[in-house]
């Protein structure tokens, strides 16, 4: 089966790529293709869906795409970068640097405060805790939580918690979120509230976006949408 390309822009504009990327798992002894032959490019302000059922590859595309799973064939290049041939210091840094991550459920601290938990990514860059604090007050501002920063994630919402995980993604100004099923745990109204803010902070920071979901509502507000069946990818 030939490759199937689905970017719509020059590699040398790209701020995520993989080329050729497969991923293969052993189960049971057999080898199982989870993804196969995938190419994708993500521009500066890009926003991608990446859409499938259950077991269809997305979120290991995530995965891999974030240098948080390898392929077992292919290159990633994340800011230029082939984060799969760095030291894994190195490779750490970049996704500090270059990269957001929003899941499903939130992954906050539970024993911080909503502010320290959107600061975290900036405390482990190193940023001195004052300003790390002052640039979380600021985004959780933007996202609506200006009056809950001292809240823990037990205090708030279904809702507010993932907005304060939203402003964690986005509070090192990286250059690409991936989003993996980020409102599949939130009801109809609460993950519509979510859509909206992420397109929003997309338009206002350039930020790119790359979501994987099973939610055509959400998947129809990105500018492209990939289908994944069966590991192969096809623009839709």
């Amino acid at each position: 089966m030939p490759a199937l390309e689905t970017t719509t822009e020059s590699a040398a504009a790209a701020v995520l790529q993989c080329r050729q990327v497969d991923k293969v798992f052993a189960q049971g002894g057999v080898q199982v293709a989870a993804l196969s032959r995938i190419n994708l490019a993500i521009a500066t302000g890009d926003r991608v869906a990446v859409v499938g059922a259950s077991g269809s590859g997305k979120s290991t595309l995530l995965h891999i795409l974030g240098g948080l799973a390898k392929p077992s064939n292919g290159t990633v290049l994340v800011d230029g970068r082939d984060i799969n041939r760095l030291s894994h210091k190195a490779a750490g840094e970049l996704r500090n640097r270059a990269l957001g991550f929003v899941y499903q459920f939130h992954h906050l601290l539970m024993e911080f405060t909503a502010l320290e938990n959107v600061a975290m990514p900036l405390l482990i860059r190193r940023v001195a805790r004052a300003h790390a604090l002052d640039i979380a007050h600021d985004i959780l501002q933007r996202v609506g939580l200006g009056h809950r920063i001292s809240h823990t994630p037990g205090e708030l919402s279904g809702g507010e918690r993932q907005r304060a995980a939203v402003a964690r993604a986005m509070v090192a100004k990286p250059k690409c979120i991936l989003a993996d099923e980020p409102t599949g745990n939130l009801d109809t109204k609460t993950a519509a509230a979510i859509h909206d803010l992420m397109i929003e902070l997309n338009h206002t920071s350039g930020t790119s976006l790359v979501v994987a979901t099973h939610d055509m509502q959400l998947a129809e507000k990105m500018a492209r949408v990939i289908a994944i069946e069966d590991g192969v990818a096809a623009k839709s």
